[in-house]
């Protein structure tokens, strides 16, 4: 019988001592027992790896399927975190390597600097959580965001949606810092070509993760995981 982990009424929130507190002391007393406060953990990092998935996959759907398992996988290998580098670059390398390997399930995944504009993906499915937070404007961003190669696409969300720096976006991506400007330079050559400069006004805006499906997620993950996984 699964052993969940034990929830104080209504979760854990990220405020009253939550949010001031380093990822690395949180996960310190992860690792003593106290496995619920993973939830911190989560919901603080949860647009981040949502954004991460979302750009590799191209699928809101796969994204939150990614993202479950993305923590799983963190949260039985969290011993393995040796505090050389950010959680949060650790866990978007995660998220990475998740996403890259459903699409390798897919037999879809090519070369990264092989594939061309023409390998555009379908706009999302329409929801009224979606319609809610996107604009005219906002949509057809991602749009141009979603059109662009795998390579470009993940550095540019990854620097300009997210707001890494060259160091932790190559770091998550295993690229070189050279790699990283090189590649964000072209996708901001592309992105430019399809929206003319009105993308700078907005690219923060784009695939953000609002707050039903952080709880969803949430949910999944805590109901999935068990405190003698770690």
């Amino acid at each position: 019988m699964a052993i969940t982990m034990t929830m104080p009424s209504g979760g854990v929130r990220t405020g009253a001592g939550g949010s001031e507190r380093r990822d690395e002391e949180i996960i310190g007393e992860v690792l003593r027992g106290n496995t619920a406060l993973f939830e911190l953990l989560m919901r603080r990092h949860n647009e981040r790896v949502y954004r991460t998935a979302r750009a590799i996959l191209r699928d809101e759907q796969e994204a939150e399927d990614v993202m479950q398992q993305a923590y799983v996988n963190a949260f039985t290998h969290l011993r393995q975190f040796n505090g050389q580098a950010q959680f949060s670059t650790w866990l978007t390398r995660i998220t990475v390597n998740e996403s890259l390997a459903r699409l390798r399930r897919r037999s879809r995944l090519r070369a990264l600097d092989d594939q061309t504009d023409s390998d555009a993906a379908p706009l999302a499915r329409d929801n009224p959580e979606h319609e809610a937070f996107t604009g005219e404007l906002r949509v057809l961003l991602e749009r141009a965001i979603g059109r662009l190669p795998l390579g470009l696409r993940t550095v540019f969300v990854l620097r300009e949606v997210e707001g890494l720096s060259t160091a932790e976006t190559a770091a998550s991506l295993g690229l070189s810092a050279d790699a990283v400007k090189t590649r964000l330079l072209r996708s901001r050559h592309a992105l430019r070509r399809m929206l003319r400069e009105r993308i700078g006004a907005t690219a923060t805006g784009a695939f953000r993760f609002e707050r039903p499906r952080c709880d969803r997620v949430v949910t999944r993950v805590l109901g999935t995981v068990r405190p003698d996984q770690i």
